[in-house]
């Protein structure tokens, strides 16, 4: 009874230290985004939710729950398994394994730079629009975590930690998966690239190599690489538009994309235009993972455009079969394309367990 009693003290004295000295409502430790200048100057401001502001509290709880296997059916499988920290938060794996081996149809998208994400349209075909909305879906999908939000929600209210944690972050007695999925959120939008070479380069920090400069004029020329309408251009650190294109993978398909959300048939096979920071740790490449490698996929515009009758009009060369780059221009564009990787986003100790 004596232990029982200390620990209902310290846990009462725990929260009263989160209330402010007049006595009021609990209020989490706020924390401010912080925003790269280069994001700052030249991309408007990051989308924050006014119902989950970011909070000391909130992040450490987000982050806590994303390594955890509490929230799978079996204790087995956290967010991070699919989404690993060392691969830019991507699965290295083609399609990601669940609780019971089964396997999706679907690369695991990396994940950074996500408080950026204008349009509030999340997966490859864009079916959830939030980025709370978004992870509320593996936690109960069949083949990945398949679990219940009943049952996930038991194990972290008869968990030692849990109760306390949601108390600080949320000043909540109970817990609910619109908490779980707002903490994860919160940890989610604090993942930001922004120190590749080539933000170095931006930075007037390091020059940038005559390879890697002819890859970047390979990259912004219309007649040859034509790949900024897509993934933007120096003065778009996101290195994506963030919308949904056919890009000429296939004639017909098995998955059918941005269309299964919209009910659309002219999104037939559009995916999501995935941003090109941190190839150097994504592969494999695409919506199905199909491409191994770097070269694979950029012989793909070059020489392996698929005509279909929802092709995005931006395959202006599909009736060539592509752009047909030179072996130098491949491996000058290459050069650029890594350029835009992160080490210190991947090694960033604030992400890891």
């Amino acid at each position: 009874m004596k232990s029982g009693l200390v620990l209902c003290v310290l846990f009462f004295s725990l929260v009263a230290c989160n209330k402010d000295d007049g006595g009021g409502e609990y209020t989490a430790t706020p924390v401010a985004l912080d925003i790269p200048q280069l994001f700052a100057d030249n991309i408007l401001p990051p989308v924050l939710p006014m119902d989950n502001p970011l909070t000391e509290e909130g992040i450490a709880l987000g982050k806590k729950l994303f390594f955890d296997p509490i929230l799978s059916a079996n204790n087995t499988q956290a967010c991070a398994d699919c989404h690993r920290p060392e691969n830019a938060f991507s699965d290295p794996r083609r399609f990601s394994v669940g609780i019971d081996g089964s396997l999706g149809n679907r690369n695991s998208m990396p994940l950074q730079n996500l408080a950026w994400n204008f349009d509030e349209n999340f997966f490859w075909d864009g079916r959830s629009v939030s980025l709370e909305a978004q992870i509320l879906e593996p936690v109960i999908n069949p083949i990945e975590m398949a679990n219940t939000w009943p049952n996930a929600v038991a194990s972290l209210e008869n968990d030692p930690e849990y109760p306390l944690l949601f108390e600080q972050a949320f000043n909540a007695s109970q817990i609910d998966s619109t908490l779980v999925s707002k903490a994860i959120a919160q940890f989610l939008r604090t993942l930001i690239s922004s120190d590749s070479k080539f933000d170095r380069f931006l930075r007037g920090e390091v020059p940038l190599t005559p390879q890697e400069e002819n890859g970047l004029n390979v990259f912004m020329d219309e007649t040859k690489g034509d790949c900024f309408h897509c993934h933007g251009n120096p003065i778009n650190p996101l290195w994506t538009d963030n919308i949904f294109h056919n890009n000429g993978l296939d004639e017909f398909f098995t998955d059918r994309g941005r269309s299964l959300a919209t009910g659309d048939p002219r999104d037939d096979g559009s995916f999501k235009s995935p941003s090109l920071r941190n190839l150097a740790f994504t592969a494999p490449y695409m919506h199905d993972g199909r491409f191994e490698t770097l070269d694979e996929v950029i012989d793909h515009y070059s020489e392996g455009l698929v005509y279909s009758e929802t092709i995005d009009p931006l395959m202006k060369k599909v009736s060539e079969g592509g752009v047909h780059l030179s072996p130098e221009e491949k491996a000058d564009l290459k050069a650029f394309l890594l350029s835009l990787s992160d080490p210190s986003f991947i090694n960033n100790p604030d992400f890891h367990n």
